[in-house]
């Protein structure tokens, strides 16, 4: 495995399932990874795809010690710089770009791209990566398709997301190419909006007895 894929893992510290966290509420994002992290999820991808996004990856870093942020929905290298500039120990991507994987090669901060074909795959492990997010992992052909690539992309690993849930992130960790999966059923809306951070840490407690056979 390449140094960034050993960083990457080293943060990740064999867990699980990685929350994957749209934050609407700034306000929130500090409280749910303490949530979180006391259910044993410690390291959180927040996406992107909000206005507060970068804001609330500064204040989970800053007030959640023992908090691991990463950022996701990073979609080119002003992305990738403005997450690494906030402080987010890792990047994940739903797919992958030349210009991505340039900006990631002049970065500390390691990579997880998205890739779901096999040119997508060829093209991260020609770029050294062999630790990849797959991406919409339900509607690529979910865990049986993934099983089909261990063979010929033997070495590669995946962290599958999209349609991953507490019923079937199971299915997805008992394959040999499989390290993670990430999901979003960990800290659901209602909750997050409840304020119900009791119930969030009992939803992570539970996702890390969902432990690699």
């Amino acid at each position: 495995m390449s140094s960034k894929t050993d960083k990457l893992l080293s943060l990740l510290d064999g867990q699980p399932v990685i929350p994957v966290l749209k934050i609407d509420n700034v306000a929130d994002a500090v409280p749910l990874a303490r949530a979180l992290a006391k259910g044993g999820l410690r390291a959180i991808e927040i996406t992107l795809r909000t206005a507060d996004a970068l804001e609330a990856i500064r204040r989970v870093i800053g007030e959640v010690e023992n908090a691991i942020v990463g950022a996701g929905t990073i979609l080119d290298p002003r992305h990738f710089e403005q997450a690494a500039e906030a402080g987010s120990k890792f990047i994940v991507s739903p797919g992958v770009t030349r210009e991505l994987l340039r900006a990631a090669n002049d970065s500390p901060v390691p990579l997880l791209p998205g890739a779901i074909t096999p040119g997508e795959i060829m093209t991260a492990r020609d770029a050294g990566l062999d630790f990849l997010k797959f991406f919409p992992a339900e509607q690529a052909g979910g865990a049986a398709f993934l099983k089909a690539l261990a063979s010929p992309f033997a070495g590669i690993r995946f962290c599958p997301t999209g349609g991953v849930s507490a019923g079937n992130a199971a299915s997805y960790l008992a394959l040999p190419n499989v390290i993670c999966v990430g999901g979003s059923w960990v800290a659901p809306d209602n909750l997050v909006k409840a304020g119900d951070w009791g119930a969030i840490e009992a939803l992570a407690r539970e996702a890390t007895t969902l432990r690699k056979a």
